[in-house]
């Protein structure tokens, strides 16, 4: 799956691919330092809004501005709709596998997936036996990573349906674009994203808790651990979009199994919450008792089925790394069809011979944490050196069950402005997907860039940006 990496914008024999050709005749046109400066416009915009992440642990501001590159990665049309038909059909297995495995376990009786991955797995939430939660949907809300290799052809990297994040971006690089270069959007009949908080919003309401009093207007609320969190402005963001209060633990509390938020008005029942919250931290009473983020009695109510909770809590035994492997026989379980989308190729260190395998070919490989993110607890072998694969193979020795390996894809390429001029870069793409009574998708998502010659790591914790990601009309 390496060799040279598919150019997005540039065919193998120099031609500009159909997509790309509004796009490459408006930057032939256009004066030589029009782009820097737009980029240096941007990088004020972005600071302005105050769209930063945060970093923790590396010393010297926490905040950082995400890089982000003013030229688009363009879609087409049909590629999109080949696209969003395997991510909803994986979307479907995991709520359905979700469901099974705090019910009836029938995938595991099945003999489909080792019962240890699923109960001995960390995310794993005992708690959630037998609940019953609103339409069975788990994940509302789901970014799947997915990277391209070459015509058309996807796959899927990494799913994320406990708390993915990045969605604020998406929006803010559409309307930085359209502000800095409106003329690109006369050129390019472009989909629009901007209605996504509506169709979040839409999708939260469509599966009211069973005891809710206006099951056509239930009360929503956006959940944040608080100013520190590394998300927080999407937090806020998502919160103004959708026109719903956004709040934290201290701002809630239980009484008869209902959940209230405290206004100027007095106490409100709230129906739904859109929690930005990690499940451990929900609740002292059922989690951790040391947890001053969440609310005391939330689970209580949630289990009686007096306020829904997106994502479910227990969602993140399905985003786990070493589960991601059996999602194609997910598919096939739970809906009878051949999966439409592929996973990479990966082995599964707790097997003898994945393992063995893995480590006679370390050199070639990249090897993650089945609990990593962010691009960290990783070693990508081709960019190693002899000495960090090594104290890597210690690490795997120790505990082979932690980790899954990958061979090293030619991840696709992009035209990007960097500082020697626009140069191909490696990219993926987060779509996201709003789950409620239908399964929906805004056309586009979060496009991460690796700006640095040659990096596979496009995380902006690892040095990565970003860009508008543009899915053409038919």
């Amino acid at each position: 799956m390496g060799g040279t990496p598919f150019d997005e914008m540039t065919a193998a024999d120099g031609s500009v691919r159909a997509a790309y050709a509004g796009l490459a005749a408006w930057l032939k046109r256009i004066p030589a330092d029009l782009i820097g400066r737009k980029r240096l416009e941007a990088d004020l915009l972005f600071r302005r809004l105050g769209i930063t992440f945060a970093v923790y642990g590396e010393g010297g501001d926490p905040e950082r501005l995400i890089p982000f590159d003013v030229i688009p990665r363009i879609v087409t049309s049909a590629e999109w709709t080949s696209l969003s038909e395997g991510l909803v059909q994986r979307v479907q297995a995991l709520n359905a596998f979700l469901y099974d495995v705090y019910h009836d376990m029938e995938i595991v009786r099945a003999g489909k997936i080792p019962e240890e991955l699923v109960v001995g797995n960390a995310q794993y939430r005992p708690e959630m036996r037998g609940v019953d939660v609103p339409g069975r949907i788990y994940t509302h809300i789901a970014g799947i990573d997915v990277v391209r290799v070459a015509e058309n052809q996807f796959y899927v990297l990494e799913d994320n349906v406990r708390t993915p994040s990045g969605v604020s971006y998406m929006l803010e690089n559409r309307e930085a674009m359209m502000r800095l270069f409106p003329e690109l959007f006369a050129i390019n009949r472009v989909q629009p994203v901007g209605h996504y908080p509506d169709e979040l919003l839409k999708s939260l309401r469509s599966l009211p808790p069973a005891s809710c009093a206006d099951k056509d207007e239930p009360t929503v609320v956006v959940m944040t651990p608080g100013a520190y969190n590394s998300a927080y402005f999407e937090h806020v963001f998502l919160a103004e979009q959708m026109g719903v209060e956004l709040v934290e633990g201290q701002d809630m509390f239980v009484e008869n199994d209902i959940v209230y938020m405290r206004t100027v008005s007095g106490p409100k029942r709230v129906d739904t919450i859109y929690r930005r919250l990690d499940d451990a931290f929900l609740d002292p009473d059922a989690f951790n008792p040391e947890s001053v983020l969440g609310v005391r009695g939330l689970f209580a109510a949630y289990r009686k089925g007096n306020v829904n909770l997106a994502n479910a809590v227990g969602t993140g035994v399905a985003d786990d790394k070493s589960v991601y492997t059996y999602v194609p026989d997910m598919v096939r379980f739970y809906l009878g069809e051949e999966p439409k989308l592929a996973n990479v190729p990966t082995y599964s260190l707790r097997k003898a011979d994945d393992l063995k395998y893995t480590l006679e070919h370390l050199p070639e490989l990249v090897v993650k944490e089945v609990h990593g993110s962010g691009g960290y607890g990783m070693l990508v072998g081709p960019k190693s050196t002899k000495e960090e694969i090594e104290a890597f193979r210690k690490r795997i020795e120790a505990h082979p069950e932690n980790y899954i390996a990958q061979p090293t894809l030619a991840l696709s390429t992009c035209p990007t402005y960097v500082d020697e001029g626009i140069a191909p870069r490696h990219v993926d793409l987060r779509p996201y997907l709003l789950v409620g009574k239908e399964v929906k998708l805004v056309p586009g998502g979060l496009t991460r860039v690796a700006l640095r010659k040659g990096s596979l790591v496009v995380n902006s914790s690892q040095g990565g940006g970003t860009k508008d990601t543009w899915v053409l009309e038919s």
